[in-house]
């Protein structure tokens, strides 16, 4: 297994529609970085938000979650709360392929900030709009800049094929649309 490189991403987002819409270079003016890297794919954080609030002082339970637990918040920039997060979604949709998992890691410029971006891997054929969950560990406002790079995706090739893939399981995030809480 070994990280893909800028070329793989490029044929595999072009010709197989890997990555919707897909960003050919690095745009880096005035901007937090995104786009294709020498060995990633720097993506977006869209516009639409979902800031964690505890005024109804709910518990967090990711059987049972109460949508309650957050606000709704659509702009260009988004203020974390100190010792808080938001949920957010990708401006990118992604179509991963069956021999094919993704890491995710944190921009630099938002990790030396004290915020943190956190993703699952996308497995094996699963598709769809990524919800982020980015974190502020500062005990002070952070503020996140939409339609701006928030963190790398890296792509791992296996060279064999899964038995089984997310979307055989009928895996329960599979071709998600927006910002997407828990599900039990």
């Amino acid at each position: 297994m070994s990280v893909k490189p800028d070329k793989w991403i490029r044929k595999m987002a072009l010709e197989h529609k890997m990555i919707e819409p897909f960003t050919d270079k690095q745009v880096r003016a005035g901007v937090i970085s995104y786009g294709l890297s020498s060995y990633g794919y720097d993506i977006r954080i869209a516009d639409e938000f979902k800031i964690f609030t505890n005024i109804n002082s709910s518990i967090v339970d990711p059987k049972n979650f109460d949508p309650k637990s957050f606000v709704d918040f659509k702009g260009e920039t988004c203020v974390i709360p100190p010792n808080s997060f938001a949920l957010a979604r990708t401006i990118e949709y992604f179509r991963i392929p069956r021999n094919v998992i993704t890491v995710c890691v944190g921009k630099s410029t938002y990790a030396r900030c004290g915020v943190i971006v956190n993703v699952t891997p996308f497995e094996p054929e699963w598709e769809g709009i990524v919800t982020l969950e980015v974190s502020n560990t500062t005990p002070l406002p952070a503020k996140i800049y939409a339609n701006e790079g928030v963190a790398q995706m890296l792509f791992f090739e296996s060279d064999e094929i899964c038995a089984t893939s997310y979307k055989d399981r009928g895996g329960k995030y599979q071709g998600q649309k927006g910002v997407t809480l828990p599900k039990a």
